[in-house]
């Protein structure tokens, strides 16, 4: 995932574009007050030049340079975005976005920072979704995508998408909350031209509505539908009319209320899948026990096109067979649901050539991960949950499988591997094995865990990921680590742009590096960290370049933090509280800090205190 920031010069809102084709930039259509749009400009060839050039820009970061060049490629970089990409809806405000960027069809907004998934956060801290669709309703009456991560999206901010946008046509909603399903039937029920309905990890409430059978009648237009998140029964009958009257229905993720002979009937009725979610993968408890048993075999050999599987949200092993027929063309395969054995996986493994993406639980063991290895040769991501989150479980992958992948699957560029021991070996092997690594994550779960062969601290093994890895933008730290390890980072990882970091580190030297030695650092996360005040001063020279930085249960003071928000008045400073914890006097739980053009917010709650 792309995290590319704009440079102080320009809003901290990173933009990706949809060119539209050139046209006279004096027409007042774009519905802006703001003359700077629609000034006469000197030459007008060359900015239908200039307009046609910048619909080849498809980077953010591309576009970004290319719109501080001068005052003209400016304003016309802005007219030409017709996708909007923000990554914290606190870094600028609506109407500052809307009146730069006239002719947006498209809008990317992320709230919450990421820490707010593992519950650091308390839940009703902000990122409210409403100000933007009202500002939105406004300017781009047009608008036809809304992604959204980490928002807050209530019932009524889904009606005002459905009502306003009459040409809306695509919602992804990922880690979001605040909504339900009789928000859900509202939206459905008015988007007539929906084509994308994503609900991803999000928090939907159960409101009783049957918001599957809201659907207009007649054709649908919809090509991907996914509510796996969605913890409430469903209309299956509805779903099943829906599905059979949606031709060009690519992408379907159902949730665990589907049980396996369901997902027959569906596949019946759409085999021009490429992606699908199996819902629980298993039968329904109501189901009779002199049924014959559909041919599920048959139903995946039928879908011909399938390419991304997932789900087994309830998976019962003796049902895996039906799956083989499409191993051989799968490029994702996602078991991160699914408590399976390593012997329950070689067979499925041992068909899936053309594997790219891999998601699995660690309960596959070491001896999973070397059938991995040794079949997958094409491999480029792999992520390993575990089953048992707790520190002192006993952890079924260690340094044997990491070392396996590495050897065996040499063109990895993702990695987010959880573990209870990890060697230096291991970690320096992946580094040489795997050198075009763009992202390495290693969860030692058991804090402060040296390597157990020799009893030294994970230093040189991160050191090695960073220096033979040229190409590492995102790492996550863990295991027993000292100075000298964020000594290596600072030194060598010049490209890395976002760092977390938990339960390391002796002294504020150890900060100090990182943010002296890392210019591209974009995100930084720190937990129960020994970093203080003169830690944190040390990047007083980067702050404004950075989206953001998150320190939790570290060793801040409020007379430092207050120290930062006076020297940095573009910075936003948030001190957080737990929401039933009182404040104290010079103890700083959690600082949140955020670059903004609009300054301090107006909806901050009350444990939320802004320097």
């Amino acid at each position: 995932m792309s995290e590319d920031d704009e440079r102080q010069q320009s809003p901290p809102s990173d933009l990706e574009f949809v060119s539209n084709k050139a046209r006279n930039c004096n027409a007042t259509g774009s519905g802006s007050g703001h003359p700077e749009f629609q000034s006469t400009y000197p030459d007008q060839v060359l900015e239908n030049v200039l307009e046609n050039v910048l619909h080849f820009l498809t980077s953010r970061r591309d576009r970004n340079a290319a719109s501080l060049v001068c005052k003209s490629w400016y304003r016309v970089e802005a007219l030409t975005r017709s996708e909007l990409f923000i990554g914290n809806c606190y870094a600028v405000s609506p109407s500052r976005a809307t009146a730069r960027f006239t002719r947006v069809k498209a809008l990317h907004l992320k709230g919450k920072p990421r820490f707010a998934d593992f519950n650091l956060m308390p839940p009703d801290w902000g990122a409210h979704f409403n100000p933007w669709a009202l500002a939105m309703a406004k300017a781009y009456p047009w608008l036809e995508k809304v992604h959204l991560k980490r928002m807050s999206v209530t019932d009524d901010d889904l009606a005002t998408l459905a009502e306003l946008f009459l040409g809306f046509k695509e919602l992804v909603l990922v880690c979001c909350d605040g909504f339900g399903t009789s928000g859900l039937a509202i939206f459905v029920s008015k988007c007539r031209q929906l084509k994308v309905l994503d609900l991803i990890e999000s928090e939907v409430s159960d409101d009783e509505t049957d918001w599957i059978s809201c659907f207009p009648e007649g054709e649908s237009n919809l090509e991907s539908l996914i509510f796996d998140c969605v913890e409430c029964h469903i209309n299956f009958e509805a779903l099943e009319r829906l599905v059979a009257r949606s031709p060009s229905l690519k992408k379907l993720k159902l949730n665990r209320y589907v049980s396996i002979g369901q997902l027959y009937r569906l596949m019946v009725r759409a085999p021009q899948l490429t992606h699908l979610g199996t819902g629980s993968f298993s039968p329904s408890d109501i189901a009779g026990q002199g049924d014959q048993e559909p041919d599920y075999v048959a139903a995946f050999a039928a879908c011909r096109s399938l390419l991304c599987l997932s789900g087994f949200r309830e998976i019962i092993p003796d049902y895996l067979p039906a799956i083989y027929p499409v191993c051989a063309n799968l490029t994702s395969l996602n078991f991160s649901y699914a408590n399976i054995t390593a012997e329950q996986l070689k067979p499925i493994i041992s068909k899936c050539h053309k594997l790219q993406t891999f998601w699995v639980l660690d309960s596959i063991c070491d001896e999973g991960l070397q059938a991995v290895a040794a079949t997958c040769k094409d491999l480029r991501e792999l992520r390993v949950f575990p089953f048992d989150p707790r520190e002192d479980s006993d952890g079924p992958v260690s340094e044997v499988g990491l070392q396996a992948i590495s050897e065996g699957c040499r063109k990895l560029q993702s990695i987010l591997y959880f573990c209870q021991r990890m060697t230096n070996a291991a970690v320096i092997a992946m580094s040489k094995n795997c050198p075009d690594l763009v992202v390495f994550r290693l969860c030692i779960m058991r804090r402060h865990r040296p390597d157990p062969v020799t009893g030294e601290p994970m230093d040189v093994g991160f050191g090695a990921i960073v220096m033979n890895c040229k190409k590492l933008t995102r790492l996550a730290v863990s295991g027993l680590l000292t100075d000298k390890a964020f000594h290596y980072i600072g030194r060598h990882g010049k490209l890395v742009r976002t760092l977390s970091v938990a339960f390391a580190g002796d002294s504020d030297m150890a900060l100090k590096y990182v943010l002296e030695g890392c210019p591209q650092l974009q995100k930084l996360e720190i937990r129960d960290s020994p970093f203080g005040d003169v830690a944190l001063r040390s990047g007083l020279h980067h702050y404004n370049n950075m989206r953001f930085l998150w320190m939790s249960s570290c060793r801040l003071t409020r007379h430092g933090c207050q120290e930062i928000a006076r020297a940095m008045p573009r910075l936003v400073v948030e001190v957080i509280r737990s929401a039933d914890e009182e404040e104290m006097d010079d103890v700083v739980g959690t600082l949140y800090m955020y670059r903004s053009l609009e300054g301090p917010r107006t909806d901050a709650p009350k444990f939320v205190t802004i320097l």
